[in-house]
């Protein structure tokens, strides 16, 4: 099954409408504070009105309804969760509104990970694997240990969507996509000029070799 495509740190609605023309399922925004992709609710929604795609916000450490109202705000058919957030945190936000949560993981080690992915399963509908930094929440650019995932990739749980991020490129999206198996592929500098200005060469690339992997 080929995998589905984010296309996420979006700022232009143009970079959008590109994602949805070469492939894209998905389009992301970040609503973190200080991230130098961050967007406005209100800006992160003209991404889904230029594509059409569903639209994923990035979203750490606040409480259950001022994500939801955030979430409510941009028009977002996902959640994306990078901070501290707990189950209960998940819990609360099935009860605010109809979406699907993403939580997001900084990878270390293939066990820490089966352990998280058995954490999540039946509380997050999707587990987002990104690259280890000590400082940031996530935007690190940075791959994560492929080969020990893929070790432990027959005992994921059912039910539960791998989301492979961190460091991808159309360079190694195909490798990724073959030893992990995702379901869903996220890249935000991988197919940037700068932070925030996407490529859309490069958004072209990605995507064709994501599915011809």
């Amino acid at each position: 099954m080929r995998p589905r495509v984010k296309i996420c740190g979006l700022t232009r609605p143009r970079d959008a409408e590109v994602a949805a023309e070469a492939g894209a399922l998905y389009v992301g925004a970040i609503l973190v504070p200080d991230s130098p992709r961050e967007v406005t609710p209100e800006r992160a929604r003209t991404f889904h009105e230029a594509s059409g795609l569903p639209l994923v916000v990035v979203m750490a450490d606040l409480s259950a309804v001022e994500v939801a109202l955030a979430a409510e705000r941009a028009g977002a058919s996902i959640i994306q969760l990078h901070g501290s957030e707990g189950e209960a945190d998940l819990h609360a936000l099935r009860g605010l509104g109809d979406w699907e949560l993403w939580k997001a993981l900084r990878v270390r080690s293939g066990a820490e990970v089966l352990d998280e992915a058995r954490r999540w399963a039946g509380v997050a509908d999707g587990l987002l694997l990104d690259g280890w930094h000590p400082d940031q929440l996530g935007g690190t650019g940075r791959t994560f240990p492929w080969e020990e995932v893929e070790a432990i990739r027959p005992e994921w749980p059912d039910g539960l969507s791998l989301i492979a991020a961190g460091g991808l490129t159309a360079g190694n999206v195909g490798e990724a996509v073959q030893r992990l198996r995702p379901q869903t592929v996220d890249v935000s500098s991988g197919v940037e000029h700068q932070p925030g200005v996407k490529s859309p060469q490069k958004i072209h690339e990605f995507i064709a070799a994501a599915q011809d992997a």
